[in-house]
């Protein structure tokens, strides 16, 4: 009968970003981005049913029952921290558990350009960083938010849905306040920040209209803002942000925009072809007077020729970085052209290279 605690030690022991708990299957592991069954017996309703009740309180337990769901963190001993999902589908139980390292990485080792780390000295202002889940977008927050507080002296206040990485005090005092268990929304959380003496606030993930209105707010009122959201690429960030208005304020969100906005970091992770794990490539949007006048202007399609062009300010597309890793023999060809976003012109610059 296989326990939670072994398999969370596995987990650590080969480095795997997910345990996936489901009836019908043998507990599976992403290792390097691929799913993958472990060599044990096929889980049944009551093996599920006693996993999940191994790492949830009654509480948790019981809003699965009732909600369907819970989202919640936990630490296993010293070795790492997970982010739970425990489920309910088709009358049993499940669970996914995210593997969060202890150890932070350095914006080096993550592959961040230094004109990101400019973006960390900023008085006051917005910055995002985006893509799909399990790209990594927790790890470079995280990592963001520890030189910012080994680097300055600031009241950093984080609102996260689980806590996943923990911040100690070091120049800076940071506060961490989890949704559901320290604050019911990331909007009331937000609000309540304002009260509370921050420089700098971290929004877990912006997800609606009201958390949404409520960063850019605290951007434009002199604070530094870091937010999430599951975009991918500069423009379409931007698009995002300004469509989730109702039509008469989308008009009025470009213009906070335009003047709150320092940069985007969009990125995905993908497997690495010359050795086993995986790497990051990034785009990178570094808000300057071209960049703000597109916005306010309503013209974000123009946005990706000027990262193009603006590799001075530290800025790079996409489809660049990703080329620049298959050219490196990091990458396949295959993840270059699926994960691109203009396929077709990364292969004409590839046949003009022959």
């Amino acid at each position: 009968m296989v326990e939670m605690s072994e398999l969370m030690a596995l987990v650590v022991e080969l480095g795997v970003s997910d345990l996936h708990i489901e009836v019908g299957v043998p507990p599976c592991v992403r290792l390097h981005g691929d799913l993958q069954p472990l060599d044990t017996d096929i889980l049944q309703p009551d093996d599920t049913e006693r996993l999940v009740r191994s790492i949830t309180s009654d509480a948790q337990f019981q809003q699965i029952q009732e909600c369907g769901s819970v989202d919640f963190g936990f630490g296993f001993g010293d070795l790492a921290r997970f982010r739970v999902s425990a489920f309910k589908q088709r009358g049993f139980y499940g669970t996914v558990l995210r593997q969060i390292p202890n150890t932070l990485l350095t914006m080096e080792q993550i592959g961040l350009p230094l004109s990101v780390k400019d973006m960390l000295y900023r008085p006051r202002g917005l910055v995002l960083v985006t893509g799909p889940t399990g790209s990594g977008k927790s790890t470079t927050l995280a990592s963001m938010i520890n030189i910012i507080n080994e680097e300055r002296a600031c009241h950093i206040i984080t609102v996260e849905d689980p806590i996943e990485f923990y911040h100690p005090h070091k120049r800076s005092v940071v506060i961490q306040r989890e949704i559901g268990s320290d604050v019911p929304t990331f909007a009331e959380a937000l609000r309540r920040a304002l009260r509370q003496d921050p420089d700098v606030i971290l929004v877990g993930e912006m997800r609606d209209l009201e958390t949404m209105e409520a960063a850019v707010t605290a951007a434009e009122t002199g604070h530094l803002v870091f937010g999430t959201l599951h975009t991918t690429g500069a423009a379409r960030t931007v698009d995002r942000i300004v469509d989730a208005f109702p039509t008469n304020q989308q008009g009025q969100i470009r213009t906070q925009l335009a003047s709150s906005l320092i940069g985007v970091i969009s990125q995905v992770l993908l497997p690495r072809s010359d050795k086993p794990g995986r790497v990051a490539a990034f785009e990178i949007m570094v808000s300057t007077p071209s960049i703000q006048a597109l916005i306010r202007d309503n013209k974000t399609f123009r946005i990706s020729s000027e990262l193009q062009t603006g590799a001075k300010y530290g800025m790079s597309t996409l489809d660049a970085h990703l080329l620049q890793h298959y050219l490196a023999e990091k990458i396949s060809y295959t993840e270059l052209i699926t994960k691109a976003q203009d396929p077709d012109s990364i292969a004409e610059k590839l046949k003009a290279m022959k």
